[in-house]
């Protein structure tokens, strides 16, 4: 699809073109790109995985019944259903009832008529107690959850920071075609002159050879520059889509913001920030490692859980007539005990042994990463002010190429100078101002490393 009159509510007309404004694009951008979409999913998973691990506290509901008849005698039916409630430790409540009979049962599941009802609890008295896989997997997954939040933050500032480097180089290439333009019409201007002045006789015919060498070059400049224009828009189109995941191609008619130094700054929302304001523990990539940190150390803590012993109790109240209080009583119970210790404890040792060695490799990831993070946002907020001092002394640079030109040209006009020198100035010109536009570039570059070294996540676009 081409990107026709849809943008003309984003950028304003200009004679026959549409400026495509760079903070309308970051929009487009955040909002259509599928990896921006993608990026969003992860808050998804996180409160899908939130949900599973809050599933491990359901209440459950479960009936087992068996029957055998055999030549028409009925040698068991049984039927056992309960009703659980898990809680945060290691105990459980249940509700249960049971009615058994047959003539082959087993004695010891002998029931009253109707049946025997019972209540009661069940309960991890060592391991499993005070941490068990339950508690671990929804403490893991709350962390989780918050991580996928910090994750998506990063996720759609990278996505925005390689769209933002597309335009800037869209610019670049625009700026740089514009530049071979005027000075091709120069070149041609001045070429048409020179033929007419040697026709006539005023000059020597081999000036109008000079002229129409330089008036070659122009064009084969501005043809290089138009293949790099369309290249780098290609590349920016990369990052356009529209609603229904609808690819999107730039027309012709469409231009880059040359007056961008108003409103990156609030594209990118580092308007005024100073490193002084700079706080990085507020950083997304390190608020992520915190909690995947947290998550570890709830593995280790579940991992070091497991080298107590195992024992599980559990007490059932039993009757005939639940619906009658008095029937509940302490001497009709139905109860039991469980131990379990491993001698060598080596599989358990061993899974804590590299849970510890997790957390310490996360937390080495962590400092890491700190220094990384301020290292290089403090090279990015030095590079700026570079960047700043070099736009001012590549501006004088260009004026004083200009000056310099336009007194070679009056030097011409009165016959005191030749093409070679004028040509010769001209190409300096051109190249300070080639100049001028590549150190706006990395300038704009700077930004946006700076932009993205935040990992911010605007909420203006």
């Amino acid at each position: 699809m081409v990107f026709l009159i849809s943008l003309q509510s984003y950028g304003q007309q200009i004679q026959d073109t549409l400026v495509f404004n760079f903070k309308e694009y970051l929009g487009y951008v955040k909002k259509f790109h599928p990896i921006a979409k993608q990026a969003e999913l992860t808050i998804g998973i996180g409160q899908a995985t939130l949900m599973k691990a809050r599933g491990g506290f359901d209440p459950k509901v479960e009936v087992d019944y068996n029957r055998k008849e055999f030549k028409d005698i009925e040698y068991y039916n049984e039927l056992y259903s309960t009703f659980k409630i898990p809680t945060w430790y290691g105990i459980e409540l249940n509700a249960n009832f049971e009615d058994n009979r047959g003539e082959f049962l087993n004695p010891r599941m002998n029931m009253p008529d109707d049946g025997l009802y019972s209540a009661g609890i069940s309960a991890s008295l060592l391991q499993g107690l005070l941490m068990n896989d339950r508690m671990a997997d929804l403490k893991k997954a709350k962390f989780f959850r918050e991580q996928t939040k910090a994750d998506r933050d990063i996720l759609v500032n990278q996505i925005l920071y390689n769209a933002s480097v597309a335009y800037f180089n869209w610019l670049q290439a625009f700026q740089e075609v514009t530049i071979y333009k005027d000075f091709l019409i120069n070149a041609e201007i001045r070429f048409n002159g020179i033929k007419r002045n040697a026709i006539e006789g005023e000059i020597a015919a081999i000036d109008t050879v000079e002229a129409k060498i330089a008036v070659q070059n122009r064009k084969l400049s501005l043809e290089q520059a138009n293949l790099a224009l369309i290249e780098r828009k290609l590349r920016l189109s990369n990052f356009l889509w529209l609603n229904d995941d609808i690819p999107v191609e730039l027309q012709d008619n469409v231009i880059p913001d040359i007056n961008l130094a108003l409103d990156i700054d609030s594209s990118f929302e580092i308007m005024g920030l100073t490193l002084d304001q700079f706080n990085i523990n507020n950083h997304p990539k390190l608020q992520s490692l915190n909690f995947k940190i947290e998550g570890l150390d709830v593995e280790r803590r579940l991992m070091a859980n497991r080298l107590l012993p195992r024992l599980d109790a559990n007490y059932n109240f039993l009757t005939e007539t639940p619906d009658i209080a008095s029937s509940i009583n302490t001497y009709n119970y139905k109860g039991g005990i469980s131990f379990q210790l491993p001698l060598f404890l080596r599989k358990e040792r061993g899974d804590l042994k590299l849970a510890k060695f997790k957390v310490q490799d996360a937390k080495f990831e962590l400092l890491n990463t700190e220094i990384e993070i301020q290292n290089k946002v403090i090279t990015l907020f030095n590079a700026l002010e570079s960047f700043e001092k070099q736009n001012e002394l590549i501006e004088g640079i260009v004026n004083d190429n200009r000056v310099m030109l336009q007194a070679e040209e009056r030097k011409f006009s009165f016959g005191e100078s030749s093409i070679f020198l004028l040509n010769t100035r001209e190409v300096n010109l051109i190249n300070a101002e080639l100049k001028a536009i590549e150190v706006q570039n990395k300038f704009y570059e700077a930004k946006a490393k700076l932009f993205n070294s935040l990992s911010t996540n605007p909420t203006n676009l």
